[in-house]
């Protein structure tokens, strides 16, 4: 516990009285990040693993991915356990991986991941799979502080307005931090404790190490719990603090479906913060569903109730919706028009087309200037396989048209209306009728 018996909120100053504090510029040489990911996650009522529910279309293990690769540590490690061989699928290859066969608990977990650090020295930060929310401004300040006061043990505390199914940060009579209480353990006194501990925690190695081995699962679910480390090491004298997180809700754990779509919504706004402070305009963010790592240009217009999925790229001055669709693997290039109820997947649409409304346009390449008539649709699935349509530059298609792929629209060329297009378009000629043909005379 620190000096002055409080936990200090980020950028306290506060300084521990250890000589041997560790240089904070050899901060990330010296860290290594363990992400538990092998819950099962019961509350999700789901045979999917609970880190491989989707967040603003990505699962949520890899937002913690991300953080962890940020930190630039020596190695990562993830725990995985049910269905581990889903989640491992999801995994870069350079991530090292821990099988926790028995789920008996978070401490038996990291204890798993520590085989995977042999001869490591430094510090060892314990993320969780299931909190997607969380910044890395935040884990910066944590591991800052842990280091600058050479601390065994540093957790990340919340004190959200609605502390249910956390567990509760104990502490002694000079307020220092002595224990943490599980929600399923505690009693009703323990229970009106505000601030929770958000799981999050940074160790020593060789104290980290010291400490697993005296953890016994002495709780009602007879597991063994990682937070009794806490206990241990502050019975043991050593220094042990905690960080207040200015936003709770950053720390957030995601157990089931009802606070995943509270995520997923927070991660939105995040998403959407971004985008329009770039100068994209989204007209009803409420009514607007964008994934995580959409690129959108400037000065594009995105309107209501649209849908832009995983690996869409738009480009600038474009407008978007309502009730448009993209799916992913659109490239949608400068100053296109994709109108009301437009579905694009895999399709490259070139600059200035102008797509208003109706259309289905899956694997297809549109050239610049080219106009989609109403109704048209691409048919790109022959029961067997995708098959491409090329449109090329300002090719007309006339309403209600149906490309069957494979097929080409030539430069220039024309169809008409209601047209069912089995053979390609030369440049400039015009298709009529069902099947469609070459009109060969100057006609309507």
């Amino acid at each position: 516990m620190s000096s002055n018996g409080r936990t200090p909120e980020f950028g306290s100053g506060y300084h521990g009285s250890n000589p041997c504090v560790p240089a904070i510029k050899n901060m990330k040489k010296d860290l290594a990040v363990i992400i538990l990911a092998a819950g099962k996650g019961e509350r999700m009522k789901s045979s999917l693993p609970k880190v491989l529910h989707n967040i603003c279309g990505r699962p949520m293990l890899a937002y913690l991915l991300d953080l962890a690769a940020s930190l630039k540590p020596k190695k990562t490690v993830v725990v995985v356990g049910f269905e581990h061989k889903q989640v491992c699928a999801v995994l870069p290859e350079k991530i090292a991986t821990a099988v926790q066969r028995r789920l008996v608990g978070s401490a038996d977990a990291v204890k798993e991941a520590m085989r995977k650090l042999p001869g490591f020295r430094g510090t060892v930060l314990v993320l969780y799979g299931d909190t997607p929310l969380l910044k890395k401004e935040s884990v910066d300040k944590l591991l800052k502080y842990h280091l600058e006061n050479g601390l065994a043990a540093t957790l990340l505390i919340a004190q959200p307005e609605k502390p249910a199914g956390y567990g509760r940060i104990l502490r002694d009579k000079l307020f220092g931090i002595c224990g943490i209480v599980e929600e399923k353990d505690a009693d009703d006194f323990e229970k009106e404790i505000k601030e929770v501990n958000t799981g999050i925690i940074c160790f020593d190695k060789a104290a980290l190490e010291a400490v697993l081995k005296k953890i016994r699962p002495d709780n009602r679910k007879k597991e063994y719990y990682l937070t009794d480390a806490v206990r241990i090491l502050y019975a043991q004298g050593k220094l042990v603090d905690g960080v207040k997180i200015a936003d709770a809700q950053e720390a957030m754990g995601v157990n089931s479906r009802l606070e995943l779509a509270r995520a997923n919504s927070l991660m939105q706004e995040r998403v959407d913060a971004k985008l329009m402070l770039d100068g994209v305009s989204i007209v009803d963010s409420r009514l607007t569903f964008i994934s995580y790592g959409s690129k959108i240009g400037r000065d594009s217009v995105i309107y209501p109730f649209t849908v832009i999925e995983r690996d869409v790229k738009i480009g600038k001055r474009c407008c978007i919706g309502p009730f448009a669709h993209l799916r992913e693997g659109t490239r949608v290039s400068d100053g296109t028009t994709l109108g009301n109820f437009i579905e694009t997947v895999r399709s490259t649409i070139g600059a200035k087309v102008f797509a208003k409304h109706f259309s289905y346009l899956g694997d297809a390449s549109i050239g610049r200037g080219a106009n989609i008539g109403a109704g048209t649709v691409v048919a790109n699935f022959n029961g067997r396989s995708k098959n491409h349509t090329v449109i090329k530059d300002n090719a007309m298609i006339g309403s209600d048209t149906i490309l069957v792929a494979p097929i080409k629209v030539g430069r220039g060329a024309v169809t008409g209306a209601g047209a069912v297009v089995l053979r390609d378009i030369p440049d400039h000629q015009k298709a009529v009728g069902v099947p469609a043909r070459i009109l060969k005379e100057k006609g309507r």
